[in-house]
């Protein structure tokens, strides 16, 4: 059954993005706090923004941006195709063959 075959790939697909998620949250966290806490022990003039606010801010937009592809967007479907492809049928020529 070619559908259950795609329903098989997209589950395995989204289990693999949500473990891979975890696994960069764990990252950011474990590597954000080791750099905050360096800097509050290394640091001796704690005047101005501190260096760690760089990376936790950097790759807190990555993270974002990773949670929302794997938790916020959903999946392209059939019905979306074809809308899109009603909306942009002005724009394509039935006379172009390539």
């Amino acid at each position: 059954m070619p559908n259950e075959d795609t329903a098989r790939h997209l589950a395995v697909k989204r289990l693999r993005d949500r473990r891979d998620f975890s696994t960069h949250l764990v990252a950011y966290l474990t590597v954000n706090a080791f750099l905050w806490i360096l800097w509050a022990v290394t640091e001796d003039n704690k005047v101005g923004v501190p260096w760690p606010l760089w990376v936790t801010l950097g790759w807190g937009i990555g993270l974002v941006i990773n949670a929302w592809n794997v938790y916020g967007s959903r999946p392209i479907t059939e019905v979306d195709i074809q809308r899109e492809m009603e909306r942009t049928s002005d724009i394509v020529d039935p006379k172009d063959d390539s």
